[in-house]
């Protein structure tokens, strides 16, 4: 996905950088309106790999989602009653491990859904885990005991969502967006998968 918003991008730089100098040329020939309209056509193909560039910034850690997708692998073990440890195992093979208080383990993720306008520059459907937590059967357990929850994405400088929300200039492009959260019980030692489809998050046991 990054690369070829990478290569839009770059393409978008070579035909502002050639109208720029196309519009200097028509200047220096006191040619108005040609250099006028070279300079602002420059300018909206610079503002387009501006925008493009800074999409590929902010869907960093995003990953492409074109069918049911294995997120991640969840191994939980009790160590007491309403506790136990998870260890995520993500697919490009790091892992965490969080003391979780709770009889479920809950996990949600950011969903990100693009126009097909956005499709031909290579934004598709993508999503990013987002967090981790123990989840209670009872309601007042749930109202009054230990609440934990951690995050499971990496923190980046730029991100879409944040961008979504404060740019209108992302609106034609970005279709939805979305959370999507799926908890199972955590009262045995189990291996747990969490999946990524279309519909949303869920979570398959291994060997099931």
């Amino acid at each position: 996905m990054r690369d070829a918003l990478g290569i839009v991008a770059i393409v978008a730089v070579v035909l502002s950088g050639a109208l720029l100098a196309a519009a200097v040329l028509a200047a220096r020939r006191k040619q108005l309106f040609g250099s006028t309209v070279g300079a602002t056509a420059a300018l909206l193909f610079l503002a387009l790999a501006a925008l493009l560039a800074t999409i590929s910034v902010a869907t960093q850690g995003y990953r492409a989602l074109t069918r049911e997708e294995l997120a991640a692998t969840v191994v939980v073990r009790p160590t007491a009653p309403h506790q136990f440890v998870a260890l995520v195992i993500f697919p490009e093979g790091r892992d965490t491990m969080f003391v979780l208080s709770g009889d479920q383990v809950y996990v949600d993720a950011h969903i990100l859904k693009w126009k097909p306008i956005a499709n031909i520059l290579g934004l598709h459907t993508a999503y990013e885990l987002d967090r981790i937590g123990g989840r209670y059967i009872d309601l007042e357990h749930e109202q009054d005991s230990a609440r934990t929850i951690f995050s499971l994405s990496r923190r980046k400088r730029v991100d879409m969502f944040t961008l979504r929300r404060r740019w209108a200039a992302f609106a034609p492009l970005l279709d939805t967006e979305y959370g999507s959260g799926t908890f199972v019980m955590a009262d045995r030692t189990d291996s747990l998968e969490v999946l990524v489809s279309t519909t949303g998050l869920l979570i398959r046991r291994v060997g099931r």
